[in-house]
């Protein structure tokens, strides 16, 4: 596997400058949370994998403290799926090309809390951060680094 340099699957470029992406698989376990998930939304998207019998997606960590920085739900329904590796988007948090914000008006967030949180273990409450990247001039959700890959399951075992 290996991050494309030319157009990605939703038209934009897939690198981008300053925050040196890197795709690869990682044992699971070496991930740091920073955001509790919603009990609801876990038992679909596993229903959603097992059924698929596939990943979609792969999730985006920072590459210094293996923080994830969105893919939060997409790990744990692999963990619960007994899947000891998953496809990362390693970035370069630190970037100036990538801003944290918070989801809910009036909540403050920055990219130190979203740090603490992982590292102390005190975990924020589901959806509570939104990661934002700035891809041609333009800042969009993380999400837009995101190539579907569809890798099986079994190779996740």
């Amino acid at each position: 596997m290996s991050l494309r340099s030319d157009v990605g699957v939703r038209g934009e470029p897939s690198y981008i400058c300053g925050l040196q992406p890197q795709l690869t698989l990682i044992h699971i376990d070496k991930l740091n949370g920073h955001e509790e998930v919603d009990p609801f939304h876990l038992q679909s998207l596993m229903a959603e994998i097992e059924s698929d019998g596939f990943l979609r997606m792969p999730i985006v960590v920072d590459r210094h403290t293996n923080t994830i920085i969105d893919g939060h739900h997409r790990r744990y329904a692999l963990k619960q799926l007994n899947c000891k590796r998953i496809p990362v988007i390693f970035i370069n948090y630190d970037s100036c090309e990538v801003v944290a914000a918070a989801w809910r008006y009036g909540e403050e967030v920055t990219k130190d809390s979203v740090l603490n949180a992982a590292l102390s273990g005190r975990r924020l409450p589901p959806k509570t951060t939104k990661h934002l990247v700035l891809i041609n001039g333009v800042f969009k959700h993380i999400s837009a680094m995101e190539e579907a890959m569809n890798i099986p399951l079994e190779r996740l075992k």
